[in-house]
């Protein structure tokens, strides 16, 4: 069944999930609202977060998107986002944080703190890629 929000149908909550929430996760989450807001909604949080986004992401995203992720988004706590459907972890490399959902998956993404920018650019274009597969799994059933 093709999600409608015109017939009453709620859109999935997509929850990105990483340790610290800080930086892969937070890339998911606006990329998410960015290229699939019509089909889910996208939400990002962690178990042990930053203090803030990493600003080499914050940096980049503005560059490639014109996605200021500071001005709607911070790292969160698990308890501070809504119940979601389906929970996408990052790749986290320890143990992910868990998360109750119907569906469960992980990008298994490399974190690209600390790398070069070629390195956060490659991670994103990954991530796109990752959420237009998304949009396009749960749109067509």
């Amino acid at each position: 069944m093709k999600l409608d929000k015109n017939i009453g149908i709620d859109k999935p909550k997509v929850a990105f999930i990483c340790v610290h929430n800080s930086c892969r996760s937070q890339i998911a989450e606006a990329l998410g609202k960015h290229l699939a807001s019509d089909v889910f909604e996208s939400f990002s949080a962690g178990t042990d977060t930053k203090d803030r986004i990493n600003p080499d992401a914050v940096r980049i995203m503005k560059q490639l998107y014109g996605i200021d992720m500071e001005e709607t988004q911070y790292p969160k706590q698990l308890e501070d986002i809504p119940p979601v459907e389906i929970v996408i972890t990052m790749g986290c490399n320890v143990e992910c944080p868990y998360l109750p959902c119907k569906q469960r998956e992980d990008w298994g993404l490399e974190d690209p703190t600390g790398k070069t920018d070629d390195d956060f650019i490659g991670v994103i274009k990954e991530i796109e890629a990752k959420i237009k597969y998304l949009k396009t799994k749960l749109n067509n059933p």
